[in-house]
C-alpha cells in the first residue's frame, strides 16, 4: 500500500502552487513559465496515474495484431495515441474527426 500523499497528487499539488499561488505575484515575462511548470506537473501525475496501463495495453496490442493486417495495426495504433495523448492533453484523445 503506498503512503499518502501519491506522487500524483504531489504534483497536483506542486501545480495548483505554481498557478495559483506564484503566478498572480510573478511579473508578467516570468508568468508563462509557472503556467507551463504546472502544465508539466500535471502531465507527469497523469503519466505517473496512467502510463503503466496504457504501456501494457500497447503491448497487448501490438502482439495481437495478425502480420499483413493493415485495418487492424491502424485500430491498434489509433488507440496507442489515444492512450498518449489521454496523458499529454487530455480532450485531445476523444477526436474522432479526419
Amino acid at each position: 500500500m503506498q503512503n499518502r500523499p501519491t506522487a500524483a497528487e504531489l504534483l497536483e499539488s506542486l501545480a495548483e502552487l505554481l498557478e495559483g499561488t506564484l503566478l498572480p505575484a510573478l511579473p508578467p515575462d516570468l508568468q508563462h513559465r509557472a503556467r507551463v511548470g504546472a502544465n508539466l506537473a500535471r502531465i507527469l501525475g497523469r503519466e505517473v496515474e496512467l502510463g503503466p496501463a496504457a504501456a501494457v495495453r500497447e503491448r497487448e496490442l501490438l502482439a495481437a495484431i495478425p502480420v499483413g493486417d493493415d485495418e487492424a495495426l491502424w485500430q491498434a495504433l489509433a488507440e496507442v495515441v489515444r492512450a498518449d495523448l489521454a496523458i499529454a492533453k487530455p480532450g485531445y484523445d476523444s477526436w474522432e474527426g479526419e
